[in-house]
């Protein structure tokens, strides 16, 4: 099979074998060990042929985690497709049970917060830059300002160092 593979190789290009294909559309192909003209090895790619090829209409989880897994090799077996579904559906049941905690979390936070247990958030109404260090206080202003009325020659003398 090698030799027949080697001379397909040679006379039409790359051989990719077809590994699988996942419910969003992505096709996964092997290409084997294999060996140049010269003699030189060139090791086995994993490959993905992507279902939205064009690269903006990529989005976060447009490869499920265990096809990744073994584009990147740190799976030597492709998942199958009971093991993608399991998955699935093991990710929905954490989903749901994050969401039963943080709808207790919530129910147990107004529970404190009426019986006084834990005093309110303060809900402050900040305006301009609240978190400039300067928030509040009094801002000088660029104008320059002149002493001319009042200023004697010789009354201010600097403090003497110590």
């Amino acid at each position: 099979m090698s030799r027949l593979a080697g001379l397909l190789r040679r006379s039409f290009g790359i051989v990719r074998d077809h590994v699988g294909t996942d419910h969003l559309g992505n096709k996964y192909y092997i290409i084997p060990e294999q060996r140049t003209w010269t003699g030189r090895l060139v090791r086995a790619k994993r490959i993905v042929e992507a279902a939205n090829p064009n690269e903006f209409q990529y989005r976060e989880g447009s490869i499920p985690a265990e096809w990744d897994a073994w584009i990147r090799g740190r799976r030597k077996v492709p998942p199958s497709i009971e093991e993608l579904l399991k998955n699935e559906s093991y990710r929905e049941q954490i989903k749901l049970k994050a969401k039963e905690v943080e709808d207790r979390d919530i129910a147990l936070q107004a529970k404190e917060y009426e019986e006084g247990l834990v005093a309110t958030p303060a809900r402050t109404l900040a305006q301009g830059h609240a978190s400039s260090t300067s928030f509040g206080k009094q801002e000088f202003s660029e104008e320059p300002t002149s002493t001319a009325n009042t200023f004697q020659p010789g009354s201010w003398m600097p403090s003497p160092k110590k």
